[in-house]
């Protein structure tokens, strides 16, 4: 028994003396060494390659206004949401996204907010017109995430079903004049745009139509954090001592299944090597860089590199842009109840959610804002959306050529000529050296394995290799709540209790793998 207790005290001791790297401080880094610490690791390390700690959370300012430039909402805030959960223990929330009533309210994953419509003639349309085309396509999007649990989609991506079923059923669905179909027509174009936002794709025809099922929606209606997102990351970082994050420091390569000697003459399988030529020697390395990263440093971010089904999967995945433009205004141009201003463009009568020349029509593809609120917090700011190869080449042009174009846009829309913003800010995701673009989709071609593929460890099992050098983590790597910030957390949290577990006694006596 007495042999025992000092077998079970020394693979203690050891699973807590392990060198614990983290790479990238966003929230699922961040949920990683909380989680890491509680089990009793206490060598845990965070390497961060910017200044700041968050990542795709980040809160800024437009003159007094707090803003989302990352992370906006909570995805169905309820108790099944860890970041729900950690907000309301935070009290980060108002008593009205705390409360069962919204909680209960399930929308989906669209909530229906309450829309103003104009078009390109500066004619603003009504309920009557706009109602039946959104009840259409929330129709047409869900039939679209039923083939992942019956099989058998009749063609490859989201778009071209969506555009296909459109054709086949709207002569049906809308009998009244030509005019009027036209105009419905553009509309389904402007949702088709607005879905791009959603999913972070260049267009909906490179969704995987197969596995658009595969993401999961929480209950809850979306809210946000009156103090900004940035908050709740606070929060966690003042709960980890205070040196865990090493801040500045990008890393070149992870060298595994390389074993070097520590000063006491311990060896370690990674050695992490940074761009200032800085090294850290570690048992375990969870990365939690962002899937459009990984993209492009795939060959050279890890030594030897990853495994070629590894590195398929990486190349498959979408990893697409949505960025935000935010414009203040001394006085609201849209209606008091508005929440979300959309925009048709009524040449647009052919199906497709891309323009022709991105650089003569990127301004096309912004089709929608969302009016901040409550007002009283906010003022008139409003939060236009844009993605794809139109909303990167937005982010090389100047922020006076931005506003310039945008006021242009407002002003035919609503055919007021004098509507002038009075400040822009935008995000520019895409040009984030540690970022390269907003979060995951699942592309055409790819399923659920590849994510699974994305967060197997290495070395891969079967190897003679120390286990679990190298862990995956980031909203890339959850299966159901990918492109999510609560998918990130949980992934955080997934890496370091596969840690845990691999330390842990089984059926009363210590694992082998110690």
């Amino acid at each position: 028994m007495v042999v025992h207790e000092l077998l079970q005290s020394m693979a203690l001791r050891s699973a807590r003396d392990s060198q614990i790297f983290i790479i990238g401080c966003g929230i699922s880094g961040i949920g990683a060494a909380q989680k890491l610490l509680k089990h009793g690791f206490h060598n845990v390390h965070i390497i961060e390659a910017t200044a700041r700690s968050g990542g795709r959370i980040r809160t800024g300012r437009l003159g007094d206004n707090i803003i989302e430039i990352g992370a906006n909402w909570i995805h169905g805030p309820s108790k099944e949401n860890p970041v729900f959960r950690l907000a309301c223990d935070y009290q980060l929330l108002d008593k009205e996204s705390m409360s069962e009533e919204n909680q209960a309210i399930d929308v989906g994953g669209h909530p229906l907010f309450v829309p103003n419509w104009f078009t390109s003639s500066g004619r603003k349309l009504g309920l009557e017109t706009m109602g039946p085309v959104v009840e259409f396509f929330m129709k047409l999007l869900e039939r679209s995430q039923q083939f992942h649990d019956s099989g058998g989609e009749p063609l490859p991506s989201v778009g071209e079903f969506v555009k296909a079923e459109a054709e086949r059923l709207a002569p049906e669905e809308w009998k009244e004049g030509q005019a009027n179909t036209a105009v419905k027509l553009a509309m389904i174009n402007t949702l088709l745009k607005l879905e791009c936002c959603v999913s972070g794709t260049h267009t909906m025809d490179d969704v995987a139509l197969g596995a658009f099922g595969m993401y999961k929606t929480l209950p809850g209606l979306d809210c946000t954090f009156p103090g900004g997102y940035e908050g709740l990351i606070d929060h966690m970082i003042k709960e980890l001592p205070k040196d865990i994050v090493l801040y500045n420091k990008p890393v070149k390569c992870i060298h595994w299944n390389y074993t070097k000697s520590g000063p006491s003459g311990t060896s370690f399988p990674v050695t992490i090597e940074c761009v200032n030529g800085e090294t850290f020697a570690a048992d375990h390395v969870i990365v939690t860089v962002p899937l459009g990263y990984l993209k492009k440093h795939q060959s050279t971010f890890l030594s030897p590199p990853l495994p070629l089904h590894k590195m398929h999967s990486i190349q498959r995945m979408g990893f697409g842009t949505n960025n935000k433009i935010f414009l203040e205004f001394e006085q609201p141009f849209w209606d008091e109840d508005c929440e979300l201003i959309y925009f048709v463009w009524e040449d647009e009568t052919h199906l497709a959610d891309v323009v022709p020349d991105v650089k003569m029509s990127w301004i096309r593809k912004l089709v929608s804002f969302t009016v901040l609120k409550p007002t009283e917090r906010y003022g008139h700011v409003l939060c236009g959306w844009i993605a794809g190869r139109e909303s990167e080449y937005m982010e090389t042009l100047s922020e006076h050529e931005v506003l310039h174009s945008v006021t242009q846009l407002l002003r035919r829309f609503t055919g007021n000529p004098t509507i002038t913003p009075r400040k822009l800010l935008r995000s520019q995701w895409f040009h984030e050296p540690y970022s390269c673009g907003s979060y995951t989709y699942v592309a055409k071609g790819c399923s659920g394995y590849d994510i699974d593929n994305l967060a197997e460890p290495l070395p891969l099992k079967g190897s003679n290799s120390k286990s679990l050098q190298v862990l995956f983590a980031g909203e890339a790597t959850h299966r159901s709540f990918f492109s999510t910030v609560h998918g990130a957390l949980l992934s955080g949290w997934r890496e370091a209790e596969r840690l845990a577990s691999h330390y842990t006694p089984a059926s009363g006596s210590f694992s082998s793998k110690l």
